[in-house]
């Protein structure tokens, strides 16, 4: 007869990274997201749950237009939609430009439909006094027309330029960590969830 003492019942389930893929919204030259997007991978990669792939608009090419259905994708947009396919959650990094989102994050979004489809995304945003977040907003309503989950928290940086010390690490270093936490793991958990629901039972709806 075995015998299961309470250290051994409580003793923690080792667990599988998801896979996040954290995507750089902005090409702008003299971008600020390089900063903001090393600072959040950081975050992921410290959290000790997430396998992550960076995607950056800036370095991903794409075709100028948005390839009509039952034409045979490019080679780049094939080997992106794999790469988004095989992600469980998205972070998507972004500024704010007139109140709104880059375009080149928007074209690149636009390019996909399954490969967002009942999955997890957060946000991170940085800009002027703002914080990025009419950006986010729009982003939410974006993201609920494709039909993923959106997390309720996210992290902004108001006055961007002034929030990062010269090594790239925010001012209010705990503050921001304690933020990415946070959202990191309302992530994970939806990540877990969906995942298995998707397992169980395909979202063909």
């Amino acid at each position: 007869m075995s015998v299961t003492t309470a250290s051994a019942a409580a003793a923690p389930i080792a667990r599988t990274p998801m896979r996040l893929a954290v995507i750089v919204g902005s090409n702008r030259d003299g971008r600020f997201a390089p900063v903001v997007a090393d600072w959040a991978v950081g975050q992921a990669r410290g959290h000790g749950e997430w396998d992550v792939d960076v995607i950056d608009v800036a370095t991903t090419v794409l075709p100028a237009a948005i390839e009509v259905p039952g034409m045979s994708e490019s080679p780049e947009v094939a080997a992106l939609g794999a790469r988004l396919a095989a992600a469980d959650a998205f972070v998507v990094v972004t500024p704010e430009y007139n109140h709104s989102f880059p375009a080149a994050l928007k074209h690149m979004i636009d390019l996909f439909r399954d490969e967002w489809r009942a999955k997890p995304v957060g946000f991170v945003s940085y800009g002027g006094m703002g914080g990025g977040l009419r950006a986010v907003e729009q982003l939410r309503l974006v993201f609920a027309e494709l039909h993923t989950v959106s997390m309720r928290d996210s992290i902004s940086f108001h006055g961007a330029w002034e929030r990062f010390d010269e090594e790239g690490q925010p001012v209010d270093a705990e503050g921001c960590a304690s933020a990415a936490k946070g959202m990191l793991t309302q992530l994970e958990w939806w990540s877990r969830t969906l995942s298995e629901a998707r397992m169980a039972r395909p979202y063909d709806v």
